[in-house]
């Protein structure tokens, strides 16, 4: 690594650890910066690695566009292991890259360590998008479908996306799950929401509202914000399809 990218590693750790300190969440406990974020490409897209899951595979996230743009937005293809589909739609953007003025970032899969297994869970059997501060509530067993965990943001996988999500504040957050193929009215801008429904011919209905959900975190933790989810339908997504995924996010970054 050049002195300059090495800089540059250090500089976004330290954001990151700043974000986690100031940002509290309602955890119970606080969150301490595991490995030092670490630049790995140069060009268009910078690609980070953000940490580790729990059998040390690496979290990268990459980001697109303009990191001084206003407008941020996130996107995450995997947090459950046998939902797949979105690692296609994310791919496809970096591919693209951004739309100008737009500082779009990317994870790829939150979750390698179920997606190795095939499973929805994490290494240690937790469900991750109910490991999150808001509403949590401890019910169930480790290897459960909807395992909790046995503390808030007791995973390394959803404190890394905790922590992003401080030190970022996007403006809009995507979570791609599937087989449902819809748009959850998740509790943000209900605007935003629908445009992406339109944009990508997927219905848009509300699902209930889990205990430990990011996008429910996100919505109460920084107002004025959007996290939503996206259902993708079961299988892997056509060429078309992906396309019409990607270029829905884009549709997003157009509006504002």
């Amino acid at each position: 690594m050049s002195r300059g990218a090495g800089l540059l590693a250090v500089g976004v750790a330290a954001a990151v650890a700043a974000a986690a300190l100031a940002g509290g969440g309602g955890g119970k406990r606080a969150v301490g910066v595991g490995n030092a974020a670490q630049r790995l490409a140069v060009g268009p897209s910078q690609t980070f690695t953000l940490g580790r899951s729990v059998q040390g595979r690496p979290i990268q996230a990459t980001e697109l566009g303009d990191p001084t743009a206003p407008l941020k937005l996130l996107v995450v293809g995997v947090v459950h292991g046998n939902e797949t589909a979105g690692r296609g739609v994310v791919r496809a953007l970096v591919a693209q890259g951004a739309p100008p003025g737009v500082d779009l970032w990317v994870v790829d899969d939150l979750n390698p360590d179920g997606v190795a297994t095939g499973t929805r869970q994490n290494g240690r059997g937790v469900d991750l998008n109910r490991n999150f501060p808001w509403r949590w509530r401890a019910i169930g067993r480790r290897g459960d479908q909807q395992y909790p965990g046995p503390r808030v943001l007791s995973e390394p996988e959803s404190r890394i996306a905790y922590r992003l999500i401080l030190r970022l504040r996007p403006r809009i957050t995507i979570w791609f799950h599937q087989p449902l193929g819809l748009v959850d009215e998740s509790g943000g801008s209900l605007a935003v929401e629908r445009r992406y429904a339109r944009a990508t011919g997927l219905p848009l209905r509300r699902l209930p509202r889990y205990h430990g959900s990011a996008s429910s975190w996100q919505n109460t933790r920084l107002p004025g914000t959007t996290a939503f989810v996206v259902e993708l339908p079961p299988g892997t997504p056509t060429a078309s399809q992906v396309a019409r995924y990607r270029d829905g996010v884009v549709a997003l970054t157009l509006s504002g």
